[in-house]
């Protein structure tokens, strides 16, 4: 497209490409190799003690642990360059990525307070003694796993999915140790139910939010923090511009936000200057890394407001 039509100037920044950080895919990378391993120490636990809690827990980590290996494929994804068709490139898969992982976790939460109440009303025997030993090494498990997700870049949604699930997992092993310590020292099977249904009410509000932010994302809402006519008009303050108008802002992925806007010149200054300035000017104030102006006749947008 060419740059100046006929009475209008447009400005692009048309390097849209984000860099994919290879820390916050090498450190998924390594929390999936845990959270798979020790699903499978969980159910061999689980198995040789007849724990039932133990073999139930050891699929919620294969549910994750599945998660997991979802994030580490929309990194691959989002790391091939944009082209003809796809012009922004592919990195709107993390969102996706996020998305299915906030509502996999709902669906985990179902299933446990489901499970907590069949229990409730029928108690299972637990070995609290394997049980316990377990939950400890998955304790240990989750809280390096976590320290090596919160390391990472929280503004990557797919890292903050990631980072949810394994976190449900550490309050997991927290809840199964204190109830395998309770039922130790007092015998109430009840218990577990009981501090697994705690566990999903903590869960709940992490993975609704993670929800909500990728939807917001999906929409192309405008950025949180961000107000289309307090922007406006902030630009007609600035002494080149007699007017703003048409503004409109979204989130390409995680905090990369796109713009476009048309403007117009006061009497006598060079149409030419308005675009480098206003992309300029929206960058130092709203941190808007790409940005598309329009610039258009004197009196145009002046008129439209009317």
């Amino acid at each position: 497209m060419k740059p100046v039509v006929t009475g209008q100037i447009e400005h692009r920044d048309h390097h849209h490409q984000q860099v994919v950080t290879q820390g916050n895919e090498r450190r998924v990378a390594l929390v999936f190799c845990l959270t798979a391993g020790y699903a499978l120490i969980q159910a061999i636990g689980g198995w040789l003690s007849g724990s039932l809690a133990l073999i139930a827990d050891s699929g919620h980590m294969v549910s994750d642990a599945a998660a997991l290996l979802l994030a580490l494929i929309a990194y691959r994804i989002a790391r091939r360059p944009a082209d003809g068709t796809r012009t922004y490139g592919f990195h709107r898969i993390r969102v996706l990525a996020a998305l299915v992982n906030g509502v996999a976790l709902l669906l985990l939460v179902l299933w446990i307070v489901f499970e907590a109440i069949e229990r409730i009303y029928i108690p299972s025997a637990v070995l609290a003694g394997s049980m316990l030993l377990v939950a400890v090494i998955g304790l240990i498990i989750n809280l390096t796993g976590v320290w090596i997700l919160w390391s990472g870049s929280r503004a990557d949604s797919n890292l903050r999915g990631a980072l949810l699930h394994v976190t449900g997992d550490l309050l997991g092993s927290v809840a199964a140790i204190i109830a395998a310590v309770g039922i130790l020292l007092t015998g109430w099977m009840v218990l577990d139910p009981l501090l697994s249904m705690l566990v999903a009410v903590l869960i709940v509000r992490s993975a609704w939010a993670l929800i909500k932010d990728a939807v917001h994302v999906l929409l192309q809402a405008v950025p949180r923090g961000l107000d289309a006519s307090a922007v406006e008009s902030s630009l007609t303050q600035l002494p080149e511009i007699a007017g703003a108008g048409h503004f409109h802002a979204w989130i390409l992925a995680d905090d990369s936000i796109i713009a476009t806007v048309h403007v117009s010149p006061v009497d006598g200054i060079d149409p030419l200057m308005l675009p480098p300035l206003v992309s300029s000017w929206l960058k130092q104030h709203y941190a808007i890394d790409h940005v598309t102006v329009q610039v258009d006749p004197p009196g145009r947008l002046e008129r439209e407001h009317r």
